[in-house]
């Protein structure tokens, strides 16, 4: 195959995953911005508990990941029966995580204050919480669904489910964070309710698709739902607690340079997270590019074509490569304008959160690309269901390089927020480095003409019809 037809087909397949990823981040950005035009407090207690529920969503996510390559896989071997399998005991596991983590949420404030933050922040973070906790099950499912029909190939329902949650998700906060056309006036709250409305109606909508399209029948994803399969709940929990725990590095990285902007102060705080809502954006692009990449990487590892694999890497990343750049490009040249989209101008305090974060968009230009590679990169792995050493390697980047190095530019230095987040740069940087390094050496041709084989688990044997 030709880099062109790569290209291609990996286009057809990621821009519905990119659009998704991209409406996906959309969602979020609406409650931001929503917010934001109600109050500045309100707005910071939302970016506070939007990024801690987001911590807890990316370590359950973890199985729904596993879930993409190995259904990929399962499908190249033409083995429908363990599609079904992998996709129901994902759904399992997704569930029980849901439940089992759900007192963290009710009882947040107090871990907030501990963690640093101030009283009436945490107070509304922990009301936003305690309603948004009870969509996380459904967050989750709408995860493994979306990962088992993307591997099948079908990533345009996939696409227009989330874009019809925006729609939903404006209506809801229009009515319920101002108290709109008769309804009671919730503000942070309101934004938890719409995207509790968001996860129910987006998990219904796919779980009709997927149970009821005729073309996807055969592979029977409900059939006896109730009924463990301990064999594959095995293979899911093996490749998505590392994916889940490298997700949770991650993911935590931002989460404790939140925490660290919050000691700075409440308008830092709301600087930073309308700029990382920004970066979020376009990272979402290359989300989306990352999962049409592991599912093309898992299709052709499972019929050993070790050469079209690593061409289809490449090609990838090329455009991934591009997209970065262009991102680049916006951040440098149209901050302010992007900046005081998320805010209500006529407020005081307004102006000072825009020229904060026009310095904060100017540093995320510069991890634009490093933010990229690791995530191509972390993609590519799965690909080969290879997850635990890159969990070590994205740990080790971003808490014992990333954290550390924000810190100390922050405080010690006294850089303040500019210094923290040219601490996520190094961070990130390290992660795009090694995790590339990790995916090459593992698919390069090997004496006897082979790829060398991941520290993975392998795919299931075959076994009877469950």
């Amino acid at each position: 195959m030709s880099p062109s037809a790569h290209a291609r087909e990996t286009l057809v397949l990621g821009l519905p995953l990119a659009g998704s990823s991209l409406a996906q981040m959309a969602l979020h950005v609406t409650d931001v911005v929503m917010v934001g035009w109600y109050g500045v407090l309100p707005l910071a207690a939302v970016v506070l508990g939007a990024s801690s529920f987001f911590v807890v969503f990316v370590l359950g996510a973890g199985f729904a990941k596993a879930v993409m390559p190995m259904v990929a896989a399962a499908l190249a071997r033409g083995d429908e029966a363990q599609v079904r399998r992998d996709t129901r005991m994902g759904l399992w596991l997704s569930i029980g995580f849901g439940v089992v983590v759900f007192p963290v949420f009710w009882w947040s404030g107090p871990i907030l204050l501990a963690l640093g933050q101030e009283t009436e922040v945490s107070a509304t973070a922990q009301g936003y919480l305690r309603v948004v906790g009870f969509g996380l099950v459904p967050a989750l499912c709408v995860t493994v669904l979306q990962s088992y029909l993307s591997a099948l190939g079908r990533t345009q329902v996939v696409l227009w489910v989330t874009v019809a949650a925006i729609g939903l998700n404006v209506a809801v906060n229009w009515a319920l964070i101002f108290g709109n056309a008769g309804f009671p006036e919730l503000g942070a709250q309101g934004a938890a309710v719409a995207t509790i409305s968001v996860q129910v109606m987006s998990l219904a909508a796919l779980g009709l698709y997927a149970g009821s399209l005729p073309a996807l029948r055969r592979f029977r994803l409900f059939q006896r739902f109730w009924r463990p399969d301990w064999q594959a709940m095995r293979q899911v929990w093996r490749l998505g607690v590392p994916i889940g725990l490298t997700g949770l590095a991650e993911g935590g990285l931002f989460q404790a340079s939140a925490l660290m902007m919050g000691w700075i102060g409440t308008v830092e705080l709301a600087a930073h997270g309308i700029a990382l809502e920004v970066a979020a954006l376009t990272f979402m692009l290359h989300v989306g590019l990352s999962s049409a990449a592991t599912i093309r990487v898992a299709r052709f590892h499972g019929q050993g074509e070790t050469a079209a694999l690593r061409l289809a890497a490449k090609v990838a990343l090329v455009i991934s490569l591009g997209i970065a750049l262009a991102s680049v490009v916006l951040f440098l040249t149209l901050p302010g304008p992007i900046i005081r989209l998320f805010l209500d101008m006529e407020k005081p305090e307004s102006a000072v959160i825009v020229a904060y974060g026009v310095v904060l968009l100017a540093v995320a230009a510069l991890f634009q690309l490093a933010d990229a590679m690791q995530v191509m990169a972390l993609g590519l792995l799965r690909g080969l269901q290879d997850t635990r050493v890159p969990l070590v390697l994205a740990t080790v980047s971003y808490w014992l390089i990333g954290i550390p190095c924000s810190y100390i530019l922050a405080f010690p230095l006294g850089y303040g927020g500019v210094g923290l987040w040219f601490g996520l740069v190094v961070g990130l940087v390290s992660a795009s480095v090694s995790l590339m390094w990790r995916f090459w050496r593992l698919t390069r041709p090997s004496a006897k003409g082979g790829p060398d084989r991941p520290d993975a688990p392998g795919p299931l044997p075959k076994a009877e019809d469950r």
